[in-house]
């Protein structure tokens, strides 16, 4: 097996600036890096266990069925904070057959990003016996 010691999404937008913008203050993620000069420049976003990287450019948006899925403490108080900052949510909070409550809201190429707020008493979180 592989030891992996650390891991990124990498993110190539169809406007670089309108990607960080919505990132780093629509989102408000925070800045782990950054690297380069100019439009196309890099920046690493903190994404909880992992990193977004929005980096480059690209002619096309990214492939359909492209996600994110982040979790937060509390789905409803993130759906607010968003609507504040303008972000387009597809989907207000509400809790799944599965036990998660979701919100989806939807990036400014398109891609769709799950916001998950695990209940204490999910298996997620809480595994009897373990």
């Amino acid at each position: 097996m592989v030891h992996v010691l650390s891991s990124r999404i990498l993110l190539r937008p169809t406007d670089p600036e309108r990607s960080r913008a919505f990132y780093g203050e629509q989102l408000g993620l925070g800045v782990y890096r950054e690297f380069g000069t100019g439009p196309e420049r890099g920046t690493v976003y903190f994404l909880g266990g992992g990193f977004l990287e929005v980096s480059g450019r690209s002619d096309s948006p990214p492939s359909p069925g492209m996600e994110l899925w982040m979790q937060v403490a509390d789905a409803a108080a993130a759906h607010d904070q968003l609507e504040e900052r303008g972000v387009d949510v597809l989907r207000p909070p509400q809790k799944e057959p599965w036990g998660l409550i979701e919100m989806w809201i939807t990036d400014p190429d398109g891609i769709r990003i799950c916001i998950v707020e695990v209940p204490a008493d999910h298996p997620i979180r809480c595994r009897p016996g373990i």
